[in-house]
């Protein structure tokens, strides 16, 4: 069965020379050089001149009887598996261009693939040119055994599971089962073009599917030699896109999305891909998996997968976080706290002692009435039970995903995938820059490596100091918003103290408040600003450091851009958690920054809820942005597009002109999905005690999120290049340590941020009255300062009354003790209870943790005796394969052994009657 015209060593071919001279190595084109050579897409052994005027022949063909739908060649029988398009460059440059098109195409037809171009003319804005490529059977065959890719060789006969009688209440939410299962299960193996009879190939034009062909062609592209300018081999497909040689290369779409084609040949994948998953109305839909697995390629199912599954364990999250909200709603008129705020007889006697320096006047606690109401909705008991949940709830998350990634490795042939693989799929890039070869330790064989000089050594510590030149940006950046916050807390404090203001927003509004609010959206602002800036940044330094392979790129680039979205985001978030109102000092010795600007306090009532409010403000500005970056800015950019070529999706051009107009989904377009939900996934976590509400706005986010994503993919974006992944990759050990880390931080939220551990030591230890625990619980907590001892800079300017003390959040000695203004026992008591919390919650969250983790295993036992029965029936079936294979060399060689003895025997009986 085998269906080669030639052997392997004439179409596998040497790699082409490195920059300096050197030779870059790994399986690229073979023979590559400016005579003609054999075709080997031509089984019949057409020279390239022969071909070429096959394929004109067939391009005289009435183009008016192809479909302009369609995605094969003008024969009809071809299938486009990539398209690159260019235009005419009236500059200098333009010869320049020409030359390398003219070059870099002569070496894709040697190397196997077939172009035909369609002339300007025939396009829609008369500009563009447009090349279709198709990769032949003897080219996909070849690099199939280069990729290793796995191709079916008998029909799975596992059993499945039996059906769960629940499954009928899940009924509503699956799809039907041709959209969940495309394809039947398979047992699988490495293609190898000598064993073409063990795999079950049907039809050499569907036996690789789209995402294959696309991905082996892309390979090639990137590897392919255009030239040599300045002394230096040029190649790639990334550096002709660059310099502007081609405008766009990109995979076709199987047909339009909103209407199937007219091709019966057509599988019309997008379509359905459309119909039940890309549209919002399918929200409460399961996810065809596979399907995306099939049309996208492996790494983008697997990022929906991890979607899929992280939304759904966020709905238990949200609903206990809800939850504990109610219960903080319900709890608000019995919160002894504000109700002593709020009593006019308490709060109203209280007299504050100004919240700034000379322009602020004594103020009444009762007047944050309503804002200490609304932290009670936070600062509760259920938040603590909540931020222990929460710690317990990521560990289980990150357990599951594990395990439910176990399933997808298995189900998706991934078992025998690793990393390692991808080790030997070098970057361009590197390889260009690679001058010379070492003999590896495990397979003994050279390869191109690139030794480090000094210059590479300065070269990145500049690229370093870069790095820590913009974190120490973000960190000043935040100091600006500290300063900010200093700034106009007075004039805030001055406002709402005014009598002419209005009493809702005296009410609603404290000073604090007003504060945070203003910040937090200015603070955002600054965060958006740069990360646009830094995007680029830290791209530019990755490409600098010419990482080894695109994992190590990956890797690099993810590393450089979470630490900085890290401290930008988070920054001041923990600003607020620990430092905001602990380092304010007392009236008349106040902390001040730069000997400038006095310290911010907290709210009488704590901290917790400007928290809230910088979380929320972050968080849900965040989500919210980045829902329009990523389908309102597509869908204008294409409108637009559509608009100056005067068309639009209801007047059909031609397939590859469709697919051209759309946005590019690019390399790395999944990173920056990955990591818009990682730094979710932080918020929901690290601060998780401070808003229990956060998750359910995850959750509302990632619901709309997986219809965006699906959407834009569908609709507004070429179609990516597939590339195949069996994990999360790094993304995985991030998470991990964010989920460590989130128990330290909601330990330290919940001691220092909140009131909790305050009000609980005042009940056990300080009450006054045994029948109501709490009451005298504010003004235990709120110390008392002689307004004498006010210095001139502190003192207010204007005070519309005189009063003898006033009111202060410590808990400090009166004036007229023997210790005045120093820490009082009770602060020394609070100060024990926080840090012997925070030492038992994290002690007790780990061991369960810990526990969790060694309890659940990462791969079910189901999938690991599947996995062992798949190996075993594959192993047999190549084994019986290499027995048949055996027995017919030796019947062979029999026969051939009998035939020589006759031959011999018969030539003894010649040579006997010629003598007698």
């Amino acid at each position: 069965m085998n269906r080669l015209g030639r052997k392997d060593d004439e179409t596998l071919i040497e790699m082409a020379s490195a920059s300096d001279g050197g030779e870059v190595n790994g399986p690229l084109f073979e023979n590559i050089s400016n005579t003609d050579s054999e075709h080997p897409g031509n089984s019949e052994g057409l020279s390239t001149t022969e071909t070429t005027l096959l394929i004109s022949d067939l391009q005289g063909i009435d183009r008016q009887h192809q479909s302009k739908d369609s995605i094969f060649f003008r024969d009809g029988v071809r299938q486009i598996d990539f398209v690159l398009s260019y235009v005419d460059d009236p500059n200098k440059e333009g010869e320049k261009k020409v030359e390398r098109r003219r070059e870099f195409e002569n070496n894709l037809e040697k190397a196997g693939l077939e172009l035909e171009t369609e002339d300007k003319k025939e396009s829609e804005n008369g500009k563009t040119y447009f090349v279709k490529v198709h990769a032949p059977w003897e080219v996909l065959t070849t690099y199939a055994e280069v990729l290793n890719i796995k191709v079916p060789i008998k029909e799975n006969d596992i059993t499945c599971a039996v059906e769960n009688p629940l499954d009928c209440m899940t009924r509503p939410f699956r799809l039907p089962e041709n959209v969940m299962h495309p394809e039947p299960d398979y047992f699988t193996a490495p293609f190898s073009k000598e064993k073409q009879e063990l795999y079950l190939i049907h039809d050499e034009h569907t036996f690789f599917s789209p995402s294959v062909r696309n991905r082996i062609v892309y390979y090639i592209l990137s590897r392919c030699p255009y030239g040599t300018e300045e002394g230096k081999k040029k190649f790639g497909l990334k550096r002709l896109l660059n310099n502007g040689t081609y405008t766009a290369a990109y995979p076709l779409h199987d047909c339009q999305y909103w209407k199937k084609s007219n091709d019966p040949k057509c599988d019309n994948e997008r379509y359905t891909l459309y119909r039940e998953w890309a549209r919002f109305f399918q929200f409460y839909k399961e996810q065809p998996l596979d399907l995306i697995r099939k049309y996208y390629g492996e790494r983008i199912g697997i990022y929906f997968a991890w979607l899929g599954f992280y939304t759904e364990m966020l709905f238990f999250a949200a609903v206990v976080g809800f939850v504990c909200f109610l219960y903080g709603a319900f709890t608000m008129n019995e919160n002894m706290s504000s109700q002593e705020i709020c009593d006019t007889n308490i709060g109203g006697d209280i007299i504050m002692c100004p919240l700034c320096d000379r322009k602020c006047d004594y103020w009444r606690l009762n007047s944050t009435c309503e804002s200490s109401q609304y932290s009670h909705l936070f600062d509760n008991v259920a938040t603590l039970f909540f931020a222990i949940f929460m710690g317990i709830w990521v560990t289980l998350f990150l357990e599951f995903w594990k395990r439910r990634q176990a399933r997808l490795k298995y189900e998706w042939d991934l078992v025998d995938f690793e990393e390692e693989q991808q080790q030997l799929q070098l970057r361009p890039e590197y390889e260009a820059k690679c001058t010379q070869k070492r003999k590896n330790p495990v397979t003994q064989e050279l390869e191109v490596f690139k030794r480090k000089t000094v210059n590479d050594y300065g070269k990145l510590s500049l690229l370093y100091f870069g790095i820590l030149f913009w974190i120490s940006l973000i960190i000043a950046s935040m100091i600006a918003v500290i300063v900010y916050r200093l700034a106009v807390y007075a004039a805030f404090a001055s406002f709402m103290e005014n009598a002419q203001t209005p009493t809702p927003i005296r009410r609603l509004l404290t000073p604090q408040l007003a504060t945070s609010v203003t910040a937090s959206f200015l603070n955002f602002v600054i965060i958006m600003i740069l990360n646009f800036l830094y995007e680029r940044i830290a791209i530019w330094i990755t490409d600098m450091e010419i990482p080894r392979t695109h994992l190590e790129y990956e890797n690099r680039l993810t590393m450089k851009m979470f630490l900085f979205q890290f401290v930008n985001y988070y920054s001041s978030c923990f600003y607020v958690a620990f430092f905001k109102g602990k380092f304010a000092g007392y009236p008349g010795f106040y902390t001040y920054m730069f000997n400038t600007w006095r310290n911010e306090e907290c709210d009488p009532a704590g901290c917790l809820i400007e928290l809230t409010t910088q979380l929320t403000i972050i968080m849900a500005g965040k989500q919210i942005w980045g829902n329009v970056q990523e389908a309102v800015l597509p869908w204008i950019w294409n409108w637009w597009g559509r608009r100056r070529a005067g068309s639009s999706p209801e007047n059909l051009y031609s397939r590859w002109e469709h697919d051209h107009d759309l946005q590019t989904f690019g390399p790395l377009g999944l990173f920056y999905e990955y990591l818009e939900m990682v730094i979710q996934f932080g918020f929901i976590t690290l601060f998780v005690a401070s808003f229990p509400l956060a998750p359910l706005l995850a959750l509302m986010n990632n619901i709309l999120e997986i219809r965006v994503d699906s959407w834009k993919l569908t609709t507004q974006f070429r179609r990516p290049v597939a590339a195949k992944a069996h994990s999360i990759g790094i993304w995985q050990e991030i998470l991990n340590g964010m989920a460590i880390l989130s128990v330290v931080t909601n330990a330290f939220i919940v001691a220092f941020t909140s009131d909790m551990i305050p009000r609980l030591v005042y009940y056990y230890a300080y009450y006054t009255d045994p029948n109501s625990p709490m009451s005298g619980y504010i003004n235990s907590s709120l110390s008392i300062f002689q307004t004498s001892d006010f210095s001139d800079a502190n003192k207010p300017e204007q005070s519309t009354e005189h009063y003898d003390t006033c009111r202060y959040r410590d808990y400090r000695y009166p004036p007229d003790h023997e210790r005045k203004y120093t820490h009082t026992m009770q602060f020394w008591h609070i100060l024990a209870a926080k840090m012997a919390f925070i030492i038992i919650m994290e002690h007790v969250v780990f061991i369960v943790k810990f526990f969790i983790a060694w309890m659940i295993p990462d791969v079910p036992s189901e999938v690991k005796a599947k996995i062992k029965r798949e190996k075993y029936l594959t192993q047999k079936i190549l084994h019986e394969y290499e027995l048949n294979k055996l027995r017919q060399k030796l019947c062979e060689s029999r026969t051939y052994a009998s035939m020589e003895k006759e031959v011999i025997a018969s030539e003894g009986r010649v040579e006997l009657a010629e003598v007698m």
